[in-house]
């Protein structure tokens, strides 16, 4: 797979966040002469690799995001297994469902702690102005923005409030009105 010229264009674009030009592939592959890039790239253009824009330039296809999944790993007692690929999975479609409507926010604070959201960790959050009860919402409460549960009395629906996942947080009852941004999706936590 290292060899894989596919994979080293997919390299080459997450570091560059571009596409490499014929010469420079010319280089990563070890090629002596652009007939020779331009033969490649005919090929990964026909299996749907690679793809071209309006002005014929080298543009990344979905595969450029998709990521191998490797099946499943036990969170108890460990135990043997094989490194055999499932699938791949683009976390774009894993996680976003209007992408129009998706953006990411950093979490100042740990109001949400136990809902496993900590101070740091990115929110992928869809923009709507409705919740339902239990959904982890961006609200404006009294004209300041926050993040927390939804929750909405079962026998009167107009009284609303916002309910942390913190011990140490009071719920949030809105004076002058609430209104919601937008539905939490996923989190994103990133390890050192």
């Amino acid at each position: 797979m290292q060899n894989d010229p596919l994979q080293k264009i997919i390299a080459f674009h997450a570091d560059n966040k571009r596409m490499p030009s014929y010469s420079e592939m010319a280089e990563l592959f070890g090629f002596k002469s652009k007939n020779a890039v331009y033969r490649l790239v005919q090929k990964l253009l026909d299996s749907g690799s690679v793809a071209k824009d309006s002005l014929g330039r080298l543009v990344p296809t979905n595969m450029f995001s998709e990521i191998p999944m490797l099946g499943s790993v036990k969170a108890g007692l460990p135990s043997p297994t094989d490194e055999v690929l499932d699938d791949t999975v683009d976390l774009n479609d894993l996680l976003i469902r209007k992408r129009g409507e998706t953006y990411l926010m950093t979490v100042d604070g740990d109001s949400m702690i136990d809902a496993h959201i900590a101070d740091g960790d990115l929110v992928i959050a869809e923009r709507t102005n409705h919740a339902r009860d239990g959904q982890i919402v961006i609200a404006n409460v009294d004209d300041e923005f926050t993040m927390k549960y939804f929750r909405q009395d079962k026998k009167n629906p107009d009284r609303v409030w916002l309910e942390p996942a913190n011990k140490n947080f009071e719920n949030i009852y809105p004076e002058n009105g609430m209104e919601i941004v937008a539905v939490v999706r996923g989190v994103v936590r990133k390890y050192k």
